[in-house]
């Protein structure tokens, strides 16, 4: 028999169906509030859990092609290394091709650095002013390009130039991805976000080395040499990835409502038409979910010289470049010459043997990384708390190393121990850049603060390279003290990064973090522009609260914060 839904179904469709059109018409007028010019609608704060949702959308859309495009361009900036050993055996390395000198080398090593640092913050204010997706792209695909040119090389002036192109292209790639994320994170977001990407450049060291293996098979394929198959087969892989990049990631994200400009009407609206149109990160009330908890972004002035001027004299910058100086420089040390070391601490080791355990210091490099920026987001009033505690394990580590000389693997696990240290550094040195100077300058602070942290600290790596190790040469005499002194001139270094570090929590303590003084006529007060969503709860630090060990129900934490927020279901 038949079920009769009777009257009580009925009227349970008409309950859902007025929902359903509330729903929409909310939404509806939420949009046209937001279409009001100079975006005045006034912010919602929306319950927590949908935020995360909206966030980890974004994580799906923008994380994976990060971690795919800096695997990549990593790989490609560092296969000149393996490339030095290839086929060595019978005289296809690198240098027996070439003629190579190690002057040679050192030069062609120390140019990209060169290029890299000169060009990094043009690279970065070009990105603010023009689309972030199209000038991502093309950094990529000028990667792979140049990239692709080194299968080409006969000599050792040739390999120069390139060296010094692809510092010039890859430049604002790093600090380019740091001011990226601002436009969808919060700063107090950025650190784990930065992190997870950031693993890949450990996941490119271990696996340039063992596919080089494969390239070395292929030796005299079609009459090229196995390390011209490397350079080749990455750079196109690079030029692929990076017009995927163009279908794939989002532009800026828009307010809802608000359309983009045809391609016609483009700066470059040449080009433009030849350009695919950008996908949306967020549709619907996810767009303005997003708008409701990150408006700062959505209505962005443009900056003008006398903004540039304000961020380039700002004091902060300095710490935050001695911060990043110091870690960088022990992280090249260690990429380069932790086997060095390694091979020094037992003289019975083979080649195989210290390769194997030279991977172990990045898979130590890569859980730190995991397992500490997303702690310092919940605490990102304690990031420099995080830096100086890692950094003191790499000091802890260098020094066992160093002194440990009656026990090989205590040397050994020093190494480990610079490793885990050395992780979390750079991604929560560039999240505090970006919280620092997002509030302070806005978008140009972070596109120049990013590029002269990034560029200016990687001098840390020309001193590592050129000045101590290698370069040192009394130094890098064989026996149970090599590198000592190079290795204590590190550890000097890294306390010189905890101080800077201890000297921006206090000079901010004492100065503080107001926005800067805007220019004449630019609009509204600088207040009322922070005001957002994420903004009021990034007053309070989240803590460990909403993990899945430590939850509290949404009323313990607005007592807890002192606050009572008004909360927008989304059916409301």
């Amino acid at each position: 028999m038949a079920h009769d839904p009777g009257p009580s179904k009925a009227a349970d469709d008409t309950v859902s169906q007025a929902r359903a059109s509330d729903s929409k018409s909310s939404l509806r007028n939420e949009t046209d509030q937001v279409k009001q010019p100079g975006g005045t609608a006034p912010i919602q704060d929306y319950n927590v859990d949908r935020v995360e949702k909206v966030y980890r959308k974004l994580d799906l859309r923008i994380i994976p092609a990060f971690w795919a495009l800096y695997f990549l361009t990593s790989a490609i900036r560092s296969n000149i290394g393996i490339a030095q050993t290839m086929n060595k055996d019978v005289g296809h390395d690198l240098p027996t091709i070439l003629s190579l000198s190690d002057h040679d080398i050192s030069l062609a090593l120390a140019l990209f650095y060169v290029s890299y640092v000169l060009f990094d913050l043009p690279s970065n204010l070009v990105m603010s002013r023009l689309s972030p997706r199209v000038w991502m792209a093309r950094i990529v695909i000028a990667v792979g390009v140049v990239g692709t040119c080194f299968a080409a090389v006969q000599d050792a002036w040739s390999l120069k130039l390139l060296r010094f192109l692809l510092g010039m292209v890859t430049a604002g790639l790093w600090p380019g991805m740091a001011y990226y994320l601002t436009l969808f994170y919060p700063p107090s977001r950025t650190g784990k976000r930065i992190g997870m990407y950031f693993t890949a450049a450990q996941v490119s060291a271990a696996v340039v080395g063992l596919v080089s293996a494969g390239f070395q098979q292929m030796d005299g394929a079609r009459g090229i040499v196995g390390f011209r198959w490397m350079f080749l087969v990455y750079g196109l892989c690079g030029v692929v990835l990076g017009f995927a990049l163009l279908w794939w990631l989002p532009d800026r994200p828009l307010a809802p409502g608000e359309e983009r400009p045809e391609r016609s009407a483009l700066p470059w609206h040449s080009l433009g038409r030849w350009l695919p149109r950008s996908p949306e990160a967020l549709k619907g009330e996810d767009a303005v979910v997003h708008y409701h908890d990150l408006r700062r972004v959505y209505h962005p002035r443009p900056w003008t010289l006398r903004d540039l001027g304000r961020v380039l004299v700002d004091w902060r910058l300095w710490p935050l470049m001695l911060m990043y100086f110091g870690v960088v420089g022990v992280g090249i040390g260690t990429q380069l010459y932790g086997s060095v070391i390694i091979a020094s601490i037992n003289s019975s080791f083979t080649g195989v043997q210290v390769s194997l355990l030279f991977a172990p210091i990045w898979i130590m490099d890569l859980l730190a990384i995991l397992l500490v920026t997303p702690i310092s987001d919940r605490f990102h009033r304690h990031r420099a708390l995080f830096f100086s505690g890692s950094v003191c394990i790499q000091i802890a580590g260098l020094l066992t190393t160093t002194f440990a000389l009656s026990n090989p693997w205590a040397r050994y696990g020093g190494l480990l121990m610079v490793g885990f240290g050395l992780g979390p550094t750079v991604p929560i040195c560039m999240a505090w850049t970006g919280e620092i100077f997002q509030r302070r300058h806005r978008e140009v602070g972070v596109a120049v603060a990013s590029a002269l942290v990034s560029g200016l600290g990687n001098l840390g790596s020309i001193t590592t390279t050129y000045a101590l190790y290698t370069g040192w040469t009394e130094d890098k005499a064989p026996g149970p003290h090599r590198y000592r002194k190079s290795n204590l001139t590190m550890i000097g270094i890294l306390c010189m990064s905890i101080a800077s570090s201890v000297l921006m929590v206090v000079l901010l303590k004492v100065f503080g973090n107001e926005p800067a003084r805007k220019s004449a006529g630019s609009g509204e007060s600088s207040d009322a522009e922070w005001e957002d969503g994420a903004a009021r709860r990034e007053a309070h630090q989240r803590g460990f609260k909403r993990l899945g060990w430590w939850r509290r129900s949404e009323e313990e934490e607005e007592m807890a914060a002192g606050t009572v927020t008004k909360k927008v279901s989304p059916e409301a």
